[in-house]
């Protein structure tokens, strides 16, 4: 195998490997209850202080944490996944685990370094190689969700919680020391290239930056949103969510292979751009339709339908790879790795975003569903607007 193409396999099981904690704690729900003897509500914390983590983990990407060495980086940030994997099963204080939940939310961290990467060893295949990375989100999200069903699950005794999640705290640091031996490792740089050069200021980055923000939007409050609003047995809401988990996974292939075809044709900035734009526009608007089938199975809590609209709006997720591999096609090759980090911020300020606004303020499945439209559209104006600006490759040339 292209040792390239053995470097993205790699990565992908290193990413599932720590995306592998996304869900697990809440998958021993009964559990942690009766342990820390807490309301399902502050249950609930503890994966809005994951969610927010996400967000802050692309703040901290502007500092020098996540640059210098590329390896080095890589190892940090699976860190901040792992040690609190050990601790959380031996924390005393419930806050302690929500404030952990936090630090591990910097997992996310991994798909702007990972972007640089790709970055250097790919041009056109870029979306395919990032689509297959991003799908270790989600197959990362399923072998949690499986760990904490083979430790009992829901009424697992709090030994066997512990034992899931020393195992996959040490799977984390396998995988990380597999990774290590087999990946070159290159320097992210610190500084910027010139100090009249700010990504911050270009109109690009805040308008192109938004255009993955409806993704996230949908990505991290529409399967919750939806259980929260049917009525369906616990193995019909388990399909529900696996469906959605593997659904997410496959249209992050696919779409990724989709933008690898396209870019092909024209491997110029421009003609990379505009094939990422066609990807991510395709994939918003196949979301509007797959949110439609949605919005009528919960209205008539129809299991079948919800199945067929989760698995359709899965592909919302096909925006991901087009997104990640737009700083090394749009910017130049000095400052695109600041311009991952950049663009990831202020898309993922979703993360801190969404979940209050759909699980506080939002109270009618109707008023719910037309903003989970409302985003799809919104995503691919933003995408027509973007197109039409000159890239910041361009302006600096």
């Amino acid at each position: 195998m292209d040792k390239r193409w053995s470097t993205v396999l790699i990565n992908t099981l290193l990413v599932a490997s720590g995306f592998g904690t996304m869900h697990m704690l809440e998958k021993f729900k009964n559990a942690v209850l009766t342990h820390y003897g807490i309301t399902e509500a502050m249950m609930g914390y503890q994966q809005t202080a994951y969610v927010v983590g996400l967000f802050v983990a692309f703040l901290l990407g502007g500092t020098s944490l996540f640059k210098g060495s590329f390896k080095r980086s890589v190892a940090l940030i699976v860190s901040f996944a792992a040690i609190p994997q050990f601790l959380i099963p031996f924390m005393p204080s419930w806050w302690g685990v929500v404030a952990l939940r936090f630090f591990q939310g910097f997992i996310v961290a991994l798909i702007a370094v990972f972007s640089n990467q790709i970055g250097r060893l790919f041009v056109a295949e870029r979306p395919f190689a990032k689509g297959v990375i991003l799908s270790g989100i989600f197959w990362g999200g399923i072998y949690g969700i499986n760990l904490a069903k083979w430790a009992g699950g829901s009424d697992a005794s709090w030994s066997s919680v512990r034992e899931a999640f020393l195992i996959s705290a040490v799977l984390m640091y396998v995988m990380l020391a597999i990774w290590w031996l087999f990946v070159e490792d290159f320097e992210i740089p610190k500084e910027k290239h010139s100090s009249g050069v700010n990504v911050w200021k270009m109109p690009f980055t805040w308008v192109f930056g938004f255009t993955f923000f409806p993704a996230l939007w949908i990505i991290f409050t529409l399967g919750s949103f939806t259980l929260h609003n049917v009525e369906f047995s616990d193995s019909q809401v388990a399909n529900l969510v696996m469906t959605l988990e593997v659904s997410m996974g496959l249209w992050s292939i696919i779409m990724g292979y989709l933008g690898y075809r396209l870019s092909v044709k024209n491997t110029s900035n421009r003609g990379l751009f505009k094939a990422i734009v066609s990807v991510m526009t395709l994939s918003y608007a196949v979301t509007f339709v797959g949110l439609f089938l949605v919005w009528k199975a919960i209205s008539a809590n129809d299991y079948t339908l919800a199945l067929l609209g989760i698995a359709i709006t899965g592909i919302v997720q096909g925006t991901g790879p087009a997104f990640w591999t737009t700083a090394p096609a749009a910017y130049p090759k000095e400052i695109y790795p600041e311009a991952s980090f950049a663009l990831g911020l202020i898309s993922n300020s979703a993360n801190a975003v969404a979940p209050n606004v759909m699980f506080v303020l939002v109270h009618s499945v109707t008023t719910g569903m037309i903003i989970y439209l409302g985003m799809a559209l919104l995503g691919i104006l933003l995408l027509l607007a973007s197109s039409r600006m000159r890239l910041p490759v361009e302006e600096l040339s």
